[in-house]
């Protein structure tokens, strides 16, 4: 392995795996996101979806690439490391336009929710249906109302039990014991931690591979580089 370091091989080695096992978890992340169907009674507007399907094509691609630079690095093989090089250089900018696109999608979503609040607010009033499926999503997730609690399903005081504590809950952090056994929290609060935090963590995934793929580009070049001079 005349002319080239193994130290640049092996940290190749190393960066190609977990660049592999970062693309895994930005996929299956985004998967998740998408495919969670908990919320989508209040998910109708969609704005963050855009940015959810771009991040699973990251995903996808960064895994490729990732198999690309192992067998780079493995075969020295200039054209393996070539294309890697410019894989990892586009993919870098797909990857910036991704998280520009969640990050004025998560400023959107506060108000996207507060509009859809209110119209399930009415619907919570005077839509039958819509009230028992909402009292198993009080019951489900451990809330009480959209925004102002059992105050929300007034003039329908004898369905609001949703708010009611299951035995099991009372004494928790969701419903202190000593009280009116009923859920402190609204389901506002679910509604929007469920739809942010998933949001946050891709939009921080995104923009923290941009320096291991940063590393990325200067090894596969390096190696590149000192197996042309072999």
């Amino acid at each position: 392995m005349a002319g080239v370091s193994s130290c640049t091989k092996y940290s190749m080695f190393f960066f190609t795996v977990i660049f592999w096992v970062c693309g895994f978890i930005i996929l299956a992340a985004s998967i998740w996101v998408l495919v969670n169907k908990s919320l989508e009674e209040f998910n109708t507007d969609n704005k963050f979806l855009p940015g959810v399907h771009l991040l699973i094509a990251v995903g996808a691609i960064i895994m490729v690439l990732g198999i690309l630079g192992y067998c780079g690095a493995k075969l020295e093989s200039q054209c393996m490391l070539i294309l890697f090089f410019i894989g990892l250089l586009l993919l870098l900018l797909l990857q910036v336009i991704a998280g520009i696109l969640g990050a004025e999608c998560k400023s959107k979503l506060d108000s996207t929710i507060n509009i859809t609040i209110h119209e399930k607010l009415e619907q919570l009033k005077t839509n039958a249906t819509f009230q028992v499926q909402f009292r198993e999503f009080e019951k489900q997730f451990k809330c009480c109302g959209l925004i102002n609690k059992e105050n929300d399903w007034l003039p329908n005081a004898t369905v609001k039990d949703g708010c009611v504590c299951l035995p099991e809950d009372v004494g928790t952090s969701h419903c202190p014991s000593g009280g009116q056994n009923k859920y402190i929290r609204t389901c506002k609060t679910v509604i929007t931690g469920s739809l942010d935090k998933p949001l946050t963590i891709i939009i921080g995934i995104a923009f923290g591979l941009a320096f291991i793929e940063i590393l990325g580009l200067v090894f596969s070049m390096c190696l590149c580089c000192q197996i042309q001079r072999k």
